[in-house]
């Protein structure tokens, strides 16, 4: 598969206190996809968690929008070494989406439209550290910046952050996602610079 990355070049990192080490400041919004852009209609659109024991929990898209979402003002940093800073989100914490779920679980596994996949421990997903988003500076999120809907988790390297998310399945152990199989970390925390397996 090859990697999209229009609008994107490499620079030096700017004198900047936000930014984790190794990090560049960027003031536009680089487009890195795994294969090509899926549209996804609004009325086929669902998102699904799957507990550990078979259970499901699933909204279209009039459900899920009907939800408590929030506003949210984060700092987000890709593993290729861009950080944006203060941008500004809509969408619907996980905590919210949580509250009808019984799980043992401790890892998630995030799917995507397209086969892409990604894990996160569970407790990262919780206590407003993340969100299914919807909207990006007040607008409808762009296609090729997830849309309709990604996954949201500020605090980790952005491809933790699943574009076109459509379901968590819960996991009792950890298994590696599409980039972390590939040899990304399988965390991805950018202040310690968990770029990659071994990092």
């Amino acid at each position: 598969m090859g990697i999209i990355s229009r609008g994107f070049g490499g620079r030096r990192r700017d004198s900047a206190p936000d930014l984790p080490p190794g990090q560049y400041l960027t003031h536009d919004f680089p487009v890195l996809s795994a294969g090509p852009t899926p549209r996804i209609p609004l009325d086929r659109w669902s998102f699904t968690i799957a507990t550990e024991v078979g259970q499901k929990h699933t909204w279209d898209w009039k459900a899920f929008t009907a939800l408590p979402a929030e506003e949210i003002t984060k700092d987000i940093h890709c593993v290729t070494k861009w950080s944006k800073l203060g941008t500004t989100w809509k969408g619907v914490s996980l905590d919210t989406l949580f509250e009808e779920v019984e799980t043992a679980a401790d890892y998630v596994m995030a799917h995507s439209k397209g086969g892409y996949t990604t894990n996160v421990p569970f407790e990262d997903l919780l206590d407003g550290k993340a969100w299914i988003a919807y909207e990006f500076d007040g607008e409808p999120l762009d296609p090729e910046h997830g849309g309709p809907a990604r996954l949201l988790i500020p605090h980790l390297y952005f491809w933790k952050s699943a574009k076109w998310v459509n379901g968590l399945q819960m996991l009792l152990e950890d298994e590696p996602g599409f980039w972390e199989a590939a040899g990304y970390h399988m965390y991805g925390d950018p202040w310690s610079e968990q770029r990659y397996s071994g990092d």
